[in-house]
């Protein structure tokens, strides 16, 4: 996992120890934009205490919804789910820094609880809020980003956007990962990427987003960091004949397009739905 930041981690990821080389500097602030992800910003992302995420609506959100914030399911603030473990509608009062386009804070918003959660199949954690979009939109100017409900496609051009850090990493969609395997947990149907996203520390949960579209598609994760096997930190591949591949430095996220299904008519997570296939408790 790209892990999240407690006291300890944040001085070894700051100095970068640990870290890969980066292929291809983070468009930071300030920095030039290159054409491919010049309608890619921040607005709408958040900060976690550990980890990155973003305010998202489905295709059939309302404005009058509860609002939602995507993350990981390793950012949860009570610790990694187990593996086959599913959490839903966990009480939550956590708190996320709301960025406008420029990364700039302009305001807290604050959970109401874990709609759901865990690090089976996928790596997520979706928060509902105390505030709607439309009180969002209304006290801020910023509107939530949309979560595409089909699969993405190889050769995107994508955008890796981290509130965390208040950078972005631009590059490609690689292909897909029959089976990601990490320590205890494996994911299914995992994104690639290209080696130019070299995400770090802290960018847990950042949106993966399509730049033709604005919609997100995947939801950043992890990334094999020493070339081990299978390792936490270390994730291998596995084909469906059970072949196991390592690509040392480079990062995964998991995708997003099977979440929308199982929320329906006021944001309410409804897990029995038709087409919901995310992992039940």
């Amino acid at each position: 996992m790209k892990k999240p930041l407690g006291a300890a981690l944040f001085a070894l990821v700051i100095t970068g120890a640990g870290v890969a080389p980066a292929v291809a500097a983070p468009v930071s602030i300030g920095g030039t934009a290159t054409p491919t992800i010049k309608a890619v910003n921040f607005a709408g992302t958040v900060a976690l205490s550990n980890c990155s995420g973003s305010v998202v609506r489905f295709p059939n959100s309302a404005d009058s919804d509860p609002a939602l914030v995507m993350t990981n399911g390793h950012c949860l603030e009570t610790g990694f789910p187990s593996p086959g473990e599913v959490i839903v509608d966990q009480a939550s009062s956590r708190t996320f820094s709301l960025l406008n386009a420029s990364a700039t804070k302009v305001g807290t918003l604050r959970a109401s609880k874990v709609a759901y959660s865990t690090m089976t199949d996928t790596d997520v954690t979706i928060y509902q809020l105390t505030t709607t979009y439309a009180q969002i939109k209304s006290s801020y100017g910023i509107s939530p980003l949309t979560v595409n409900n089909t699969h993405p496609t190889a050769g995107t051009a994508i955008t890796v956007v981290s509130g965390y850090w208040k950078k972005t990493y631009a590059c490609n969609v690689d292909g897909f990962v029959y089976r990601l395997k990490e320590g205890d947990w494996t994911w299914k149907d995992s994104l690639r990427y290209t080696s130019a996203c070299q995400t770090i520390g802290g960018t847990s949960g950042s949106p993966v987003v399509d730049n033709a579209t604005g919609n997100v598609v995947a939801v950043n994760n992890t990334g094999n960091e020493d070339g081990e096997r299978c390792t936490e930190n270390n994730p291998c591949e596995v084909d469906e004949s059970g072949n196991v591949t390592v690509h040392q430095g480079i990062n995964y996220a998991e995708e997003t397009y099977q979440i929308p299904a199982c929320f329906g008519t006021g944001n309410k997570l409804t897990l029995s739905a038709s087409g919901c296939t995310l992992p039940k408790p």
